[in-house]
């Protein structure tokens, strides 16, 4: 058997590739939308990929199930467990719907698809047994179940979803999918998840890529509650401190049930000149997404762009920026290359943002005077502004500016209702990424944003300043 591991630092999220060596076929579980990775895999391989299947509908990203099932002729498999609310759409009409107890075969290889409600009604994991080496199962791919030191938290249909108090029931669903499907196998049998350290789809993801159902039993927090079989404890410790759900989320869900369009051949990006690109960006017909480190625009800024300077974050990043659904605007990214440029479309694409048609290599010529910002020492003197706080909510509660407001980064486009127009906005985070990614998309909605020329840090550290903290 061969099994691979793809995974992308950038969402945190994990594929998984498995072929049975005696037949050359292959299935990819949970797979991302910008499909190459699974393509170049199968061939270096001399593997035909027959089989696509997801453990649930995803809220993080945008599934490429469809995409490679398209392109390979792949059957895809997706769940039939969860009711109603939660039955793949018409985009999964070619797709096999699974039952708990459900099995795919490769060869020698069998996946059995078993119905583990929780992070959503219709989640499934699969036991992968190798029957060139046993009759008995040896791997749990898990999806958003079982994490490294975690579990799949059940409250993103309410945050993402349009739920109301689904959280209770997911938690409860959660107990029982423990006890009855996870806690009864072998301590050998490996954990493998579709997220690692970083994911917001659980509270505290470990940074270890798999794990064993022996380790969880002996050492994951939860399993005292479920060796005292206290269902009400583990419930409210489940639910408690649970970290900003990204209002993105709702697009992929809904995306992700219905069935992402398929994108089939990209076109090659368009090359623009500063010179032929400025006229454009200055109409407003293109937006120009910034990829310089953040504090450069301090110095001089291109009007109207976004701050995306974490390449390594493109896809998260994009997504907190960028709505889809409201703006129809291409977009033109800084990059040093072609291949860079294709790059960050294929980040861009895991979360649906399919608008990147071009790039340029400079900005000679495009760039004007450098954003607003205020220096960390000033700041107590601007006694009209708005201080906005756009880090995460534990962030807030350990510390925070006195007086600042919270309203994390990944929500500002959509709840930009919450901001005064008729004052200025500071906005800080704790490194000025954050904030530089929130102040170009709140600029280009017409707010009045200034960014702190610092971090909140370096406010702290200033000499006289107390930070204020949030109990209880």
């Amino acid at each position: 058997m061969l099994l691979e591991h793809i995974y992308d630092p950038d969402l945190a999220q994990g594929s998984y590739f498995i072929g049975c060596q005696v037949d050359n076929t292959a299935i990819v579980i949970d797979p991302r939308r910008d499909i190459q990775v699974y393509l170049d895999l199968a061939e270096r391989e001399g593997m035909e990929i027959v089989g696509v299947a997801e453990t649930h509908i995803h809220a993080d990203y945008l599934s490429g199930t469809l995409e490679l099932a398209k392109a390979t002729g792949a059957q895809a498999y997706v769940s039939d467990e969860g009711g109603p609310d939660w039955t793949y759409g018409d985009g999964f009409a070619d797709a096999v719907r699974m039952k708990h107890s459900h099995e795919i075969t490769l060869g020698n290889i069998t996946l059995k698809a078993v119905h583990t409600p929780g992070h959503t009604p219709e989640h499934m994991s699969f036991l992968v047994t190798d029957g060139a080496q046993t009759s008995e199962p040896g791997f749990m791919l898990s999806g958003d179940f079982v994490f490294v030191s975690d579990l799949g938290r059940p409250d993103l249909l309410d945050e993402a979803a349009g739920g109301v108090d689904t959280r209770f029931e997911g938690a409860q669903q959660l107990f029982d999918s423990l006890r009855d499907h996870f806690l009864t196998l072998p301590d050998y049998v490996q954990v493998l998840p579709a997220h690692g350290s970083g994911s917001a789809c659980g509270r505290a993801l470990g940074a270890v890529p798999t794990t064993t159902v022996g380790y969880e039993r002996n050492f994951s927090w939860w399993a005292p509650y479920l060796d005292a079989n206290d269902k009400d404890g583990f419930v409210a410790e489940l639910l408690n401190n649970q970290q900003d759900a990204h209002s993105y989320f709702s697009r992929m869900k809904a995306q992700n049930r219905q069935g992402p369009a398929i994108l089939g051949d990209l076109p090659e990006l368009v090359r623009y000149t500063p010179a032929e690109l400025k006229p454009l960006v200055e109409a407003n017909e293109k937006i120009l997404v910034d990829t310089r480190p953040h504090r450069q625009r301090y110095e001089a800024a291109v009007g109207g762009a976004l701050s995306i300077p974490d390449a390594t974050k493109a896809a998260t990043h994009i997504a907190w920026a960028y709505d889809p659904e409201t703006e129809h605007r291409h977009l033109i990214v800084l990059a040093s290359d072609a291949e860079q440029a294709r790059q960050y479309r294929d980040h861009f694409i895991r979360v649906g943002v399919d608008a990147l048609t071009g790039y340029t290599t400079s900005l000679d010529g495009l760039l004007s005077d450098g954003v607003p910002t205020v220096d960390v020492d000033e700041l107590d003197t601007l006694e009209e502004h708005f201080v906005l706080d756009v880090r995460g909510a534990d962030e807030y509660a350990a510390g925070h500016i006195p007086g600042a407001h919270r309203l994390a980064t990944s929500r500002v486009v959509w709840n930009s209702d919450q901001l005064p127009r008729q004052r200025p906005v500071v906005v800080y985070c704790a490194s000025g990424r954050r904030a530089a990614i929130g102040a170009s998309a709140l600029r280009r909605k017409g707010f009045n944003i200034v960014e702190l020329n610092g971090d909140f840090g370096s406010w702290a550290a200033a000499q006289g300043n107390v930070a204020a903290t949030v109990t209880g």
